[in-house]
């Protein structure tokens, strides 16, 4: 147990300087001077409540979403009718009072349309998504049911999340806050960004892309008096284009969305260095892709991007390979924005800003003052405490306890962690309990030697039976940090990265550095008695 080779006490000194290097940094920091350039430069990130930064609430309409079903369910059914064999004919379709109707050619099509929109209408788990009836022997009548409505928007608004935070991270924020706040919001809080329009910009943007025919047979003057031919719709042009504000007519259901995108990258136009988009479509999507431009040669489609079309551009040989350029008369700036919400995803539903606020820095920087503060104060305490009651050995354990928060605070700086107000909190907590290990080792070795053991098997022996207690308290720490790392969220998470990492510091500085010193102190001077 006191046994450390000299490769040991380097690789042990080695890791402890190394850890203790990477928190300088960010000590450097609190001078307010800037750290050079030429040296690397891992430093902790500051949360929300410590640098501040900018909320925003998100709200989703979720009749949106039960609008899109409709529509997708319009399309399966045209779909599974013309797939049947034989051919199923369906006319007088109508997707009034949010009800899905439609009419089947004759009686004996009833059954076979009936089972094909079982699986549909069932749904993979244990909730029914619609309710089908049959009127009149052959009018089919599909309305959402409520659970299969509920957990469409749960759904749509956990998918919202996830393409939120994706891209909030492809603009370089660090450890932003983004969870779920009752059915139909979502709370975004990022540090340090004190300006949140580009945010709002970039979140407002649905960056739902479409690629649809124009319909060539639409009378100009109805598409300007907004009537649009049957299975057709009118889309105005986007702000920018040639033909802002005019529209177009274009075919409701047929053509492609960028739900199959793999990438999307800001670039020029070769011929005239005007900034576009270029997108890569999947496997899927690029023989999709292939199919519409081969079958409509020498026919216009409309490039809709948020029910706006960019650009309508002829189709004038078969595009193959999956990729396609967008252009729309974007800035780079704009283009590079565009880029990244397509690279995302897009959102499953619009979200509005229904709440914005400009967290300022000052009650952060108040808070970092009042933590150190307390953690100066719990510091001397600690040590005073320590050195009185154990002596050397309480010596070795407050310097374990200095490299303890450096080594936390270096630790956090390399893996780039955020540090919250809690995170403070747990700083303080990591050094009242850091040295529990050391007193009950300290304990245990006050009790060998009252049992009668020499000095250094008392010390050895203290050592590997209160290390035993010190692991299995550790483990239960530990299990419940993860814990409330996985499930909790924003503050909470920053105290659980806190309360792990100091865990391991805690049992390295308190457990195995100590010991080393001890042994180095024990083999120097073998004293025939200890006072502890």
């Amino acid at each position: 147990m006191l046994d450390f080779p000299t490769w040991k006490r380097i690789w042990l000194w080695a890791i402890t300087l190394v850890a203790v290097a990477a928190a300088i940094p960010s000590l450097y920091s609190l001078t307010s001077q800037t750290w050079p350039a030429a040296l690397p430069n891992p430093t902790v990130n500051l949360g929300l409540d410590l640098a501040g930064g900018s909320h925003i609430l998100l709200e989703a309409t979720p009749a949106q979403v039960a609008a899109q079903r409709l529509e997708n369910m319009e399309e399966t059914v045209r779909t599974l009718a013309r797939q049947a064999e034989p051919r199923v004919r369906v006319g007088d379709l109508s997707t009034q009072d949010g009800r899905l109707s439609f009419m089947v050619g004759s009686p004996a099509d009833v059954d076979r349309m009936r089972e094909a929109l079982l699986p549909t209408i069932n749904g993979t788990g244990l909730t029914r998504e619609w309710n089908l009836e049959v009127v009149d022997q052959t009018r089919f009548v599909l309305t959402q049911t409520p659970d299969g409505l509920n957990n469409a928007v749960s759904q749509a608004m956990d998918s919202a999340v996830e393409v939120v935070r994706r891209r909030i991270d492809a603009l370089g924020t660090r450890e932003p806050t983004i969870i779920r706040q009752g059915d139909s919001r979502i709370v975004v809080q990022v540090p340090g960004l004190q300006d949140p329009q580009a945010l709002k910009d970039l979140l407002g943007q649905t960056a739902r892309l479409e690629f649809k025919l124009v319909d060539l047979n639409a009378v100009p003057s109805d598409v300007a008096a907004g009537i649009a031919p049957p299975g057709s719709e009118i889309v105005p042009y986007a702000e920018g284009s040639p033909f802002a504000g005019q529209s177009i007519a274009v075919r409701r259901l047929g053509g492609i969305r960028g739900d199959n995108l793999v990438n999307a990258t800001q670039g020029f136009e070769q011929q005239t260095n005007q900034p576009v988009v270029n997108i890569q479509f999947d496997q899927q999507g690029a023989a999709r892709f292939a199919q519409l431009t081969t079958e409509n040669v020498n026919r216009p489609f409309a490039i809709i991007l948020d029910g706006k079309v960019l650009s309508a551009p002829n189709i004038n040989e078969p595009i193959q390979g999956g990729s396609a350029q967008i252009s729309g008369g974007f800035t780079v700036d704009a283009a590079n924005q565009l880029a990244i919400s397509l690279r995302s995803g897009a959102l499953p539903v619009d979200l509005a800003v229904v709440e914005e606020r400009t967290v300022g820095p000052d009650l952060g920087a108040d808070s970092i003052r009042r933590g150190i503060l307390a953690m100066a104060i719990g510091s001397v305490a600690v040590i005073v405490l320590m050195i009185a009651t154990y002596g050397r050995f309480g010596v070795y354990a407050t310097v374990a306890l200095v490299f303890n928060v450096l080594m936390i605070l270096g630790i956090m700086a390399v893996m780039n962690t955020t540090l919250t107000l809690p995170g403070i909190a747990g700083f303080v907590l990591t050094i009242g309990a850091a040295v529990d290990a050391n007193v009950l080792i300290n304990e245990r070795i006050r009790e060998e030697r009252k049992r009668g053991r020499r000095v250094v098997a008392a010390v050895e022996n203290g050592y590997k039976e209160a290390s035993r207690a010190i692991y299995d308290a550790n483990v239960t720490n530990f299990i419940a940090g993860v814990l409330l790392f996985l499930f909790g969220s924003g503050p909470i998470r920053g105290f659980a990265v806190v309360l792990i990492i100091g865990l391991f510091t805690s049992v390295f500085t308190a457990v195995v550095l100590t010991r080393m010193w001890v042994a180095a102190w024990l083999r120097k001077t073998r004293p025939a008695d200890i006072n502890i």
